[in-house]
């Protein structure tokens, strides 16, 4: 067996410290390889309409009382509009009065955060963990148990009854 060389003594090393860390990225992302985090710009604005573009895609907002699923009463199933990843469950929804559909829990590993400072405070945005892409605002003044308002986009959702 031939002595190993410094290059080579320090590659195998690299590579050994990266191994643990790249599948604790992994796990901490469930999505990391997803095909939705590898379309362009270009790939969504041919897959979505225009305002659902603007609004998955550019942190749009739609105006208030203007999405169906503000009405939307059956059970069932609220997911991405740009994946189809399910977010919510039709029994977390609620009337907040603010003209968007609300909800006060999602399915867990479902959404990311980040914070949002625009329109001159400081917000929550959450966004569909699989697609990222924008689904609405973090608020917490919901009704119990959780005391949270997943404020959402309506044309950043879609409905599967149950």
């Amino acid at each position: 067996m031939s002595p190993i060389d410094r290059r080579r003594f320090l590659t195998l090393t690299a590579l050994a410290c990266a191994a643990p860390a790249t599948s604790a990225l992994a796990a901490a992302d469930p999505y990391a390889g997803s095909p939705y985090r590898r379309l362009s710009d270009a790939d969504w604005k041919q897959r979505l309409s225009p305002d659902a573009w603007r609004v998955l895609r550019h942190e749009a907002t739609e105006r208030p009382g203007s999405s169906p699923l503000n009405r939307e009463k059956r059970r069932g199933t609220f997911h991405c509009a740009g994946c189809g990843l399910a977010l919510f469950r039709s029994e977390w929804k609620f009337e907040s009065g603010t003209g968007w559909p609300s909800f006060f829990r999602v399915i867990p590993g479902a959404i990311g955060t980040k914070v949002d400072n625009t329109l001159g405070m400081r917000r929550t945005e959450y966004h569909c963990a699989q697609c990222r892409g924008h689904q609405g605002h973090l608020f917490p003044d919901g009704p119990k148990p959780t005391g949270l308002r997943y404020c959402n986009n309506g044309l950043a959702l879609s409905f599967r009854p149950a």
